[in-house]
């Protein structure tokens, strides 16, 4: 005998109360600025009407204007000044884009600096403000938090705790790292990492010390993202619109190995198992990989985009590359601001930095090459650094090159490992945000 068992509308608002989702605490707006694409308009109208925010979109899709919008809405609305902290160079970079949207920004280095309206400043400089001072504060480029210790991120969570009006934005949470959408959540106000990983999350122990997504949970768990946060990877995503426009070029990875001495007592060199035996490579293969790359650049005239983890890497690139300009970690916030800029401009044709410093937020798709001097096993430094440069907008496809040694034959797995990690969380992501969409 088959039974038809029906809700009572009772149960379904049980069952409705036991999901989890954020409350909205904003407000709606009906217009927008004239130049925004609809997508664009729709999700700064589901950003303001949050009140807190993420807006996970693809690079080049516009999360700058979005978040310009949504910060004149709320310092109108609030009349109180709004806050947007930035990495490095991205404050006068994103002062230039209001300029031709229509914002007046203003580039802070003090709570001195501060207007009414829209205000930035760098993320390093958040000790020179008053967090109290701003009904609205934005995180640009969001998952660089990552790469700050645990006292500084704390530190933002703990400084914005109070502010109504956040908003997140970055390309990507973190490509391949669950506990980051915790730290946005936390930031957010929405629920703390710890209430997170209690909701949805199982620990595996043991030396790993892993996280993993409950079996019964991984579709309430993002279907919980989908209602603080917006994630696309062309318009499409969000909802019926067009994706006129919003066609990626090509990416094209090459890999190019120089060779090492075999160690004592092996006749071939192997494969570094420690970070020790990865370094050590990496150390006495410095002017041979500089070289490789050095001639590949210098045999063209075009723009390139020197990456480095070691000074010197960089310090070598500089001397070995014709037209490259180095930028690096004692050098002056203004040089390194101003030489960032202009090689967007085109006035720089050759710029070697690290990703720590120059990976997150600039806008880079005037140029198509790029290479880097060995390969760290931080998948989400490497997706930042190329997506400074393949990105909607850019014209050509791009040519990352990776010059590595023999010895790194484990580091690439590793990656290749995580980015496919990334791209399953971001199919998720984006799934769920369908499925909200209906």
């Amino acid at each position: 005998m088959k039974f038809r068992i029906e809700r009572s509308t009772a149960y379904q608002a049980f069952l409705d109360r036991k999901r989890q989702r954020a409350n909205p605490s904003g407000f709606k707006v009906q217009t927008f600025n004239r130049k925004m694409h609809p997508f664009q308009k729709h999700v700064a109208g589901l950003s303001l009407e949050a009140g807190k925010y993420a807006n996970f979109l693809d690079c080049g899709m516009g999360k700058t204007f979005i978040q310009l919008e949504w910060s004149a809405h709320v310092a109108n609305e609030t009349n109180a000044p709004v806050i947007i902290l930035a990495p490095l160079a991205v404050a006068l970079q994103t002062q230039d884009e209001g300029r031709k949207f229509g914002y007046d920004v203003t580039v802070c280095r003090e709570q001195f600096d501060v207007n009414l309206g829209i205000n930035i400043t760098n993320y390093e400089m958040l000790h020179k403000f008053d967090p109290h001072a701003f009904s609205g504060v934005v995180l640009d480029e969001s998952s660089i938090l990552k790469s700050y210790t645990g006292a500084t991120r704390n530190q933002i969570i703990e400084s914005f705790a109070q502010t109504p009006y956040r908003l997140a934005c970055t390309a990507t949470p973190s490509p391949n790292d669950y506990m980051e959408l915790g730290n946005h959540a936390e930031f957010l106000g929405v629920m703390s990492r710890t209430a997170m990983l209690a909701t949805f999350f199982n620990h595996d122990g043991g030396e790993t010390s892993k996280w993993r997504l409950k079996g019964h949970a991984v579709r309430p768990f993002w279907d919980w993202v989908s209602t603080w946060s917006s994630v696309a990877r062309t318009p499409s995503d969000l909802g019926d619109f067009s994706d006129d426009g919003y066609k990626l070029l090509p990416l094209r990875r090459h890999i190019h190995i120089v060779s090492t001495e075999a160690q004592d007592g092996v006749l071939f060199p192997v494969a570094a198992q420690s970070l020790q035996e990865r370094r050590e490579a990496r150390r006495i293969t410095v002017e041979k990989r500089v070289r490789l790359l050095a001639d590949m650049v210098n045999a063209t005239s075009d723009q390139w985009l020197i990456w480095g983890d070691l000074n010197a890497e960089t310090d070598l690139a500089a001397q070995e590359i014709i037209g490259c300009i180095e930028v690096k970690g004692p050098d002056s916030t203004e040089f390194k601001e101003t030489t960032m800029l202009d090689f967007a401009k085109g006035r720089v044709k050759r710029l070697a930095t690290k990703r720590s410093i120059g990976g997150f937020g600039m806008n880079w798709q005037n140029c198509h090459l790029m290479g880097s001097l060995g390969m760290s096993d931080s998948w989400e430094q490497i997706f930042q650094g190329e997506r400074r440069c393949w990105r909607y907008g850019q014209e050509f496809p791009v040519d990352s090159h990776f010059v590595v040694t023999d010895r790194d034959e484990n580091v690439i797995k590793n990656i290749d490992r995580k980015r496919g990690q990334a791209e399953d969380m971001n199919s998720e992501m984006v799934d769920a945000v369908r499925r909200r969409n209906g």
